[in-house]
């Protein structure tokens, strides 16, 4: 025994455990005991309506006491299951056993037999990862994902007009607001969440290679098929109907390789908006109390955005790898993806840790207006691309005899940095029309931001 104590392995359940602990409701071990044992019972309830092997429906009152056993799961219940399984060294054998407690504490010994009736252990789990992976979507990991895509929205719509010097390859370029931009990665989080909202949470429920072949031979006049279709979507899933052994696990690697595609877009913008602080555009909230620097104390770091980072490349190497091997299995059945989606808690416990950050970040973070517009200022260069695109449309109305007017402008502005006095003076000499030149001269880098502020009506 370590002089420590037990100490938690992971940070999610240490150091990060206030943040992430909502998901232990739905991805820990005795979550997913507790999603079986709901599998087991209902499965149980089915074959009793449906009349198999000569049973009757149950009454209400006997399924409200069975469905109550899952409601009240805790700790007492875990202890029954975790000594099963001591002895049995089998984690669904143990569920089995413990479902027939039940039963019999219930006077319902008769119905032993029809526990775990027709199922392989991957029809009792693959039903329960998707509930457990469903519901954790629906009530954790959606709803803060949701709360970080709004809170950019908001930034958007309030900071859709304020100029901002755009930079293509680090270098000064067309300017934009930062609401538009804020908008483009509102606009990409919607595309996630859509995407997501469609991908379904499949469940197979076939027997031991997916024949349903001991059910047909132990209750021939049964439509088996359309039993656990019923069964299955009782349950609030979709029913895959041609498996192996396992459910193919598409559909979840689906969701997986979105989620991790939504990682992506926030990682994207927790570098852009880590690049805008250091360059004076954004600025920092100080909390009480906090410090930036063991030895500097002036500095307030971007530590949301840098925790997120790295949190959201974590969530990503394990939603990739989990993404590849679920989806491949040998012949009818390994057990690689039984050990995978026990991960699938630590994915999106790494996820989830990494929107709350932003969501804090985005909370302590202010526009510099004022540095926006000095760098416009500094930066009169970028208009060289307004000044050529005029000169094009006078030359093709014939209102210039100017060739090559990417050659014309280049030649004053690349490399370097350019005023607005000395393009107005440029301007002055071009053969355009007055029109043109009037036009030209009244525009500013901070002027020239195009449609940047109506298209974050887009959002709407």
């Amino acid at each position: 025994m370590s002089r420590l104590g037990h100490q938690p392995l992971s940070p999610l359940d240490g150091r990060y455990r206030a943040v992430t602990e909502a998901l232990g409701e739905y991805f820990s071990e005795a979550a997913l005991n507790r999603a079986r044992v709901k599998v087991e019972l209902e499965w149980l309830i089915t074959l009793c309506k449906e009349g198999v092997a000569g049973t009757a429906p149950l009454p209400a009152s006997t399924v409200n006491t069975l469905r109550a056993v899952v409601t009240d799961f805790g700790p007492e219940q875990l202890a029954a299951i975790a000594t099963y399984e001591a002895t049995t060294r089998h984690d669904v054998k143990a569920i089995e056993y413990f479902v027939r407690d039940v039963l019999s504490d219930n006077d319902l010994g008769a119905l032993h037999e029809l526990v775990h009736f027709g199922c392989t252990s991957e029809d009792i789990n693959n039903v329960s990862y998707a509930l457990v992976t469903k519901e954790a979507m629906e009530n954790v990991w959606t709803p803060a994902f949701d709360q970080v895509s709004e809170t950019i929205k908001a930034l958007a719509k309030k900071w859709r007009d304020e100029p901002m010097l755009s930079r293509t390859h680090g270098q000064p370029a067309t300017p934009t607001t930062m609401g538009k931009e804020m908008a483009v990665f509102a606009h990409r989080l919607a595309f996630v969440s859509q995407r997501i909202a469609l991908i379904p949470y499949q469940a197979k429920f076939s027997g031991a290679t997916g024949t349903f072949s001991a059910h047909v031979v132990a209750e021939p006049a049964v439509n088996w098929p359309l039993v656990s279709k019923n069964f299955v979507e009782g349950l609030g899933l979709v029913w895959n109907p041609l498996t192996t052994q396992i459910e193919s696990h598409d559909a979840l690697a689906a969701l997986l390789s979105t989620v991790a595609h939504g990682n992506r877009i926030l990682h994207n913008l927790c570098t852009d908006i880590w690049t805008y602080i250091s360059l004076g555009y954004l600025t920092q909230i100080p909390e009480a109390g906090a410090t930036g620097s063991s030895t500097m104390p002036h500095k307030i770091n971007p530590i949301r955005f840098e925790n997120a980072e790295a949190n959201l490349e974590l969530s990503n190497a394990l939603l990739d790898s989990l993404a590849s091997t679920l989806v491949t299995s040998r012949l009818q059945r390994d057990l690689t993806d039984s050990s995978t989606q026990r991960n699938l808690g630590v994915a999106f416990g790494h996820s989830l840790l990494a929107l709350t950050n932003i969501q804090k970040g985005l909370g302590d973070i202010a526009l510099n207006s004022q540095a926006l517009r000095a760098d416009l200022a500094a930066n009169g260069e970028v208009l060289a691309e307004a000044i050529q695109m005029v000169i094009r449309a006078e030359i093709t109305r014939g209102s210039s005899s100017l060739k090559d007017p990417y050659a014309v402008v280049k030649e004053l502005t690349r490399g370097n940095a350019v005023n607005t006095e000395v393009l107005r003076a440029f301007i002055a000499e071009l053969d355009i029309s007055e029109g043109a030149k009037k036009r030209l001269s009244a525009l500013t880098p901070e002027e020239y931001v195009g449609l940047a502020s109506e298209l974050v009506n887009y959002l709407d």
